[in-house]
């Protein structure tokens, strides 16, 4: 009976403006700001638009950085990422128009490696003056830049791998970038689907041996062999280079392999075999701006990754059907949201016209409506007992009216009765809800009338035979799980023979 369902579910996002300070504060695009800032007329950079080698102490310092190589590369990444995300304009000398006779100071101390000039981007003044929007739309082309060094080749000597005409020979090193990209994706994929599940333990960290085996070790697959085992440990090794180069941008909160493991053990670090010691082989969690980064890429990717707000501007048969198969907590968030936006008086209404309909989804629908209806409360009175008479809604209004408490409900005929029973199953099965739960709803219902199953099937509901088949298979008294089976074979006959 179930349609198509979203792939993941939804997420609850911070504020843009919460959000924004986040990216602010990200190490790395904190300092390629300080560094854009930093620049003028007299920063001089190399032919790619990088720092040359005599500028980068000066700029470590500036940073605060350590006065050695590692400073210095700190420096240089911080000023890639203020080149790559707008922050500062490169101009090629070749693209300048200078005076004849004219050469570049020598005096600065850059001498023939400086080949360019600087000057301040557009985007820069856009993280003051701009919106919450501007600085995460700056920020998101930063974690594009720190995802392709994340997958870039590691290498000693590069050298080695420039041909005579300048080119790179890839193939020397076995990179294949779109599988690289597929497979760190894949990764951050699986991290995202466990940080917003409602199975997900909260805020903790996830094992990095966990999410390596997530990408290798078959669903079906029992023992791992040791080839699988190896596999897990290599893709281990890449996830702690690609962690610790991605948690600067700010996505992940990340602790990286035990440097004193891996010179116990080598390269070559197995998964461990019990949970003592598993942090030690690295934990990993994205964070509230990982959360909107990871479902941005998603979304270019053309993946469906739905957050609580995206149905605040639409209508009710967008909102009842958008969170057919949300967990109860994210569609009643996302319910209290759209309320909030109209005001409960015709909003009831509008609930209900949405709520009509034979197709599959139209119990689920149903479902959510009579929950929303009890979040508008006692003003959606009057549009409640306005379908009392309706043949679809006047079950779900009778008993709306009397779980509110109101006065002069009027009983529902054995006909309505009947037509609800299905109609509440029919919405948990679409629903996919637990099968305890789903057995105590078929037995409660069934029990409550004598000879349910000589009446139901007669019942004018296209889920019908469906749902008798389903309490033939749920109901634990063999007797009346034999008489819905008996009861599903009418109804179908008779839809046959109606059709």
């Amino acid at each position: 009976m179930s349609a198509e369902r979203p792939t993941l579910p939804p997420v609850r996002l911070h504020t843009e403006a919460e959000l924004a300070r986040d990216a602010l504060a990200a190490p790395l695009f904190a300092r390629a700001v300080r560094l854009a800032r930093w620049a003028g007329p007299g920063t001089r950079v190399g032919a790619g638009g990088e720092l040359v080698e005599a500028q980068l102490p000066a700029a470590a310092e500036h940073l605060g950085l350590t006065a050695d190589e590692d400073g210095a590369a700190e420096a240089s990444e911080a000023w890639r990422l203020a080149v790559d995300t707008g922050l500062v304009e490169v101009e090629d000398p070749a693209d300048e128009e200078t005076e004849p006779g004219t050469e570049p100071d020598a005096e600065d101390g850059f001498g023939e490696e400086a080949e360019g000039t600087v000057t301040a981007g557009e985007n820069l003044a856009l993280l003051t003056a701009g919106s919450p929007q501007d600085v995460l739309a700056i920020w998101l082309d930063g974690l594009e830049a720190a995802h392709a060094d994340a997958i870039a080749p590691f290498f000693d000597d590069f050298a080695d791998l420039v041909g005579e005409d300048g080119s790179i020979d890839f193939d020397a090193l076995e990179w294949d970038p779109e599988t690289e990209a597929e497979f760190l994706d894949g990764v951050l994929g699986n991290l995202y689907l466990l940080t917003v599940s409602d199975s997900a333990a909260g805020d903790a960290p996830v094992p990095l041996p966990a999410l390596a085996a997530s990408m290798i070790v078959p669903d079906d697959m029992g023992e791992p062999t040791d080839d699988i085992l190896e596999q897990v440990s290599d893709a281990m090794m890449r996830l702690d280079d690609q962690f610790r180069v991605l948690e600067p941008i700010g996505i992940v909160e990340y602790q990286p392999v035990d440097e004193a493991l891996l010179a116990e053990e080598g390269e070559d670090a197995t998964p461990p075999a019990d949970d003592d010691d598993v942090t030690r082989y690295g934990m990993v969690k994205l964070t509230p701006l990982g959360l909107y980064g990871i479902r941005a890429r998603m979304l270019d990717a053309g993946v469906e990754a739905p957050a609580i707000g995206d149905l605040l501007d639409k209508g009710a048969d967008a909102l009842l059907g958008g969170i057919a198969y949300y967990p109860e907590d994210a569609a009643r968030s996302e319910v209290e949201l759209w309320l909030a936006r109209r005001g409960a008086g015709g909003a009831a209404g509008e609930l209900l016209d949405a709520a009509r309909g034979e197709d599959p989804q139209a119990p689920l629908r149903r479902l959510h409506c009579q929950q929303a209806l009890a979040l508008v409360g006692a003003e959606a009175e009057p549009a409640v007992r306005a379908v009392l008479d309706d043949a679809e809604l006047g079950g779900l209004a009778r008993v709306w009216l009397a779980e509110l408490g109101a006065a002069g409900v009027p009983a529902p005929p054995e006909s309505m009765i009947f037509w609800l029973a299905v109609d509440t199953i029919a919405a948990q099965l679409e629903a996919d809800g637990d099968l305890d739960e789903l057995q105590g709803l078929v037995e409660g219902l069934s029990g409550q009338h004598s000879g349910f199953f000589d009446e139901v099937w007669r019942v004018d509901h296209p889920a019908t035979a469906d749902v008798l088949e389903a309490m033939g298979r749920l109901h634990s008294d063999k007797k009346l799980a034999k008489d819905a089976r008996k009861a599903a074979f009418k109804a179908r006959s008779r839809s046959g023979s109606a059709g």
